[in-house]
């Protein structure tokens, strides 16, 4: 096991399903989707499909995402010692710089503004992480070192994004990645906020959703390329991860992964398992998701998160140790082990 494995104390959400983490959390659960016309048009002269937060007002751009991130950080941090937040370090994940249409021009002045919208200062240690759907597990492992090396206590992990931006929207279209009225292979943008709060694993007592495995790869035969796949990134990803974790595949009681749409993610995740899976199974269950709040971009890793610890909280998830895993257009891939540490077996 990892030197340092990490507890998940804390959530908060805010997607197209529900504008915070019950909410959220319990539309997953049931399959309940927020799949409207949006206001974008494809090339056909269409309305795209979309899953919007429906914000109280109708906020655009950065103010959009800084307020849906605040009010995600805000239901994490409720009733936390407002004085501890000024040592608490805060890592905030966005999109790829080089996404088309990205919202964000700053990152560095985003996180300031953000920091103002909560009235909130972050400890000096807080950095920005802008490598899309791996930033979640980018930001596990920037928290597990700060609580390691850093003595941090706690660490927020934050983040927001959407996709249902025109030149976003126009860019995807062009590469046949989102599903519009002439193509059906594609996902369903959407947008959305989720925070976590968490600390060293020896922290508390009791029942408590522990990261014990990071693992990170990169694939070479990703969505935009024309090499044959075979899913070595992901499979070097998940070996690395069990590893970190000083576990086996055989533990493993199902997977969520964050797959929004399309054929190639989900025969990625299937020839991925399938290459490390050595365990007679009667079940492996895999969820995803984006199925109920669309491609979320930076976000999904953490909502992934925060949908396993309330399933574990509330005894209907499908196994004690989790593999979640999540990859990049560009070819990166991350994968995290979790266990429900304490519960009864």
């Amino acid at each position: 096991m990892s030197a340092t494995p990490i507890v998940i104390s804390r959530t908060g959400l805010v997607t197209g399903v529900g504008l915070d983490a019950p909410a959220t959390c319990a539309a997953i659960r049931g399959a309940i989707d927020n799949f409207q016309e949006t206001r974008f048009q494809d090339g056909h002269g269409e309305w795209l499909m979309g899953c919007e937060v429906p914000l109280p007002e109708p906020w655009r751009g950065e103010a959009r995402l800084i307020k849906m991130a605040a009010r995600a950080i805000t239901e994490c941090l409720d009733g936390f010692d407002c004085a501890a937040v000024q040592s608490l370090p805060c890592v905030l994940c966005l999109a790829e710089p080089e996404r088309c249409g990205r919202i964000v021009r700053d990152d560095g002045r985003f996180f300031v503004e953000l920091e103002l919208e909560l009235g909130l200062k972050f400890a000096p240690q807080s950095t920005v992480i802008a490598e899309g759907h791996v930033s979640a597990a980018a930001a596990l492992r920037r928290a597990r070192e700060l609580i390691r090396d850093g003595g941090a206590k706690h660490v927020l992990i934050a983040a927001c994004d959407s996709l249902l931006v025109g030149a976003t929207l126009a860019d995807l279209e062009r590469h046949d990645r989102i599903m519009t009225s002439q193509y059906s292979d594609g996902f369903i943008a959407g947008e959305g906020a989720a925070a976590l709060l968490v600390e060293g694993a020896d922290a508390r007592g009791g029942p408590q959703l522990t990261c014990t495995g990071l693992g990170f790869a990169h694939e070479k035969a990703h969505i935009d390329s024309e090499e044959p796949l075979r899913a070595d990134g992901l499979t070097a990803a998940i070996k690395q991860s069990l590893a970190d974790a000083g576990c086996g595949e055989s533990i493993l009681g199902f997977k969520i992964i964050d797959a929004s749409g399309g054929q190639y993610a989900f025969k990625e995740a299937t020839l991925a398992f399938g290459r490390i899976d050595r365990t007679k199974r009667q079940e492996f269950d895999v969820w995803h998701p984006a199925d109920c709040i669309g491609e979320v971009g930076a976000s999904i890793g953490l909502v992934m998160i925060a949908v396993l610890k309330a399933a574990c909280e509330k005894a209907y998830s499908k196994g004690n140790n989790v593999l979640l895993h999540l990859g990049n257009d560009d070819g990166r891939r991350a994968s995290m082990i979790f266990s429900w540490i304490g519960a009864r077996q």
